[in-house]
């Protein structure tokens, strides 16, 4: 790709990112253009509305945390909770775009279709999860963890720990991925029909 283009898409996805983040979803592909100090018709050759901007913008913040996870040198839940808490770490950095990206679609129907910016998380998350589950002594969940997982690890939740509750970065990233443990525990339980107090115990988490 030519640098000038490479370099006006790098523009419209940070103002874009910029200007949803400040005011929400009424942000126009004009507005990003200005912002970006490219035409809008120069907008429009590069992606086709401001929710295809952002949807790269949040593949990109995927991208991030699959670097963090391929690079990650931990193993099982201490790997886990590093992602996790890694996760936080991005979503103060870069989400506040992130918080007014909805879909009408569920999170699996929409990652099990391959939308690319959950695919990458789900490379990031996936084999961290599985290595977990195996010390935790549960089946691998495969994607109905992603699914809890994106419950507990919506950036507008994590905002709301931060923001109302006034956990640091820390505590939020602990205890989500505390409780991301305990609930893997609990669907596992409610699957193979055992009781949950039972395998609860196995979950101990600094």
């Amino acid at each position: 790709m030519r640098s000038d283009t490479e370099r006006n898409r790098r523009r419209l996805i940070k103002a874009a990112a910029y200007l949803v983040a400040r005011k929400g979803s009424s942000v126009r592909m004009i507005d990003v253009a200005e912002r970006a100090e490219v035409s809008t018709a120069t907008a429009y050759r590069h992606f086709g509305s401001v929710d295809e901007i952002l949807a790269q913008f949040r593949f990109d913040v995927g991208q991030r945390l699959l670097d963090f996870s391929t690079k990650c040198e931990d193993h099982g839940l201490v790997r886990l909770q590093a992602i996790c808490e890694h996760w936080v770490r991005l979503v103060v950095k870069h989400g506040g775009a992130m918080v007014h990206t909805r879909s009408e679609q569920g999170y699996l129907a929409r990652l099990r279709a391959s939308t690319q910016y959950l695919t990458v998380q789900a490379d990031a998350l996936l084999p961290a999860i599985t290595e977990a589950a195996e010390e935790l002594g549960i089946q691998d969940p495969g994607d109905e963890a992603l699914f809890i997982w994106n419950l507990l690890f919506d950036p507008r939740e994590i905002f709301d720990l931060l923001r109302t509750v006034g956990m640091t970065e820390e505590q939020a990233g602990r205890r989500l991925f505390a409780a991301f443990c305990g609930a893997m525990v609990g669907w596992d339980a409610d699957k193979s029909g055992r009781p949950v107090e039972q395998r609860l115990g196995a979950v101990a988490v600094d």
